[in-house]
């Protein structure tokens, strides 16, 4: 794995201007990211800042303070489930939930995935906790921004995405623009990642010369991980999809889906 760390602030950011930029935050477990949008193009990002900073923030004050247009807030999921839209029905979230073997401490989310799929999903409560000073009404299933990105970008049937992050790895795919497969594994090392790939590719019936696989965040191009997958897989190359600008600085595939979180602005949980 890379060294996964950014920080970015471009020249002209202000936050006298907040009042028309959009704050993404993307929590995990005991940290969280940030970006800020003015419009379409990043102009501040940083990652890796421990999740007491979110809910008693010091060094981060004014700017997590500041009178922002829009704020998403990414949350992450302890375990999650799939509805169809057809079957989801707002009084039955509790049965659903029943899928989640939920614990002491956790608390359950349901957000709209897409045109097809609700997400039900649970969170540690002292990460959601930490939202609330957002508003819950600004939350969503963390990764909800980088499907959406992918499923706008045409995807084809024999391309599989994979976002990597802290010892995770996420797995999305479709067929005829309609997301197929969506689950995640937790790995240790490259063997294990080139396992779950093949699993989840003999899972959608699909040859791995046929598949084309695109990597996003925490993963470098000439890194051991592309190089293992290459021996097995037709085309493995780093997800370069831009959902805002970016500056030069900045490698797009890492802050992927971070920026993502940018196509869900008009998003609300339900």
């Amino acid at each position: 794995m890379s060294e996964y760390n950014y920080n970015y602030h471009d020249d002209n950011f202000s936050l006298d201007e907040a009042h028309g930029y959009t704050l993404l935050i993307q929590i995990e477990k005991t940290s969280f990211s940030y970006a800020i949008t003015d419009q379409d193009k990043l102009v501040a990002c940083a990652d890796m800042h421990p999740l007491d900073e979110l809910i008693n923030p010091q060094e981060l004050l004014d700017l997590l303070s500041a009178n922002y247009k829009n704020v998403v807030i990414g949350l992450p999921a302890n375990g999650f489930t799939l509805v169809p839209q057809a079957l989801f029905n707002h009084e039955r979230v509790t049965d659903f939930a029943r899928f989640l073997d939920v614990k002491a401490g956790e608390k359950i989310s349901a957000q709209i995935l897409d045109s097809d799929n609700t997400i039900v999903y649970k969170t540690d409560e002292g990460v959601v906790n930490a939202a609330e000073e957002f508003g819950l009404r600004n939350t969503v299933f963390a990764s909800k921004g980088w499907i959406t990105a992918i499923a706008q970008n045409n995807p084809a049937d024999t391309d599989l995405f994979l976002h990597i992050n802290n010892g995770i790895a996420e797995f999305t795919a479709f067929k005829t623009g309609k997301l197929r497969f969506y689950n995640r594994f937790e790995f240790q090392n490259n063997e294990e990642l080139t396992y779950f790939t093949a699993l989840v590719t003999q899972e959608l019936n699909l040859q791995p010369a046929d598949i084309s696989v695109y990597l996003s965040g925490d993963i470098d191009a000439d890194g051991e991980s592309i190089a293992r997958l290459a021996e097995f897989f037709g085309k493995v190359e780093l997800n370069n999809l831009q959902v805002v600008q970016m500056p030069r600085e900045i490698n797009s595939h890492k802050v992927l889906s971070l920026a993502a979180l940018f196509l869900c602005v008009s998003s609300e949980a339900v």
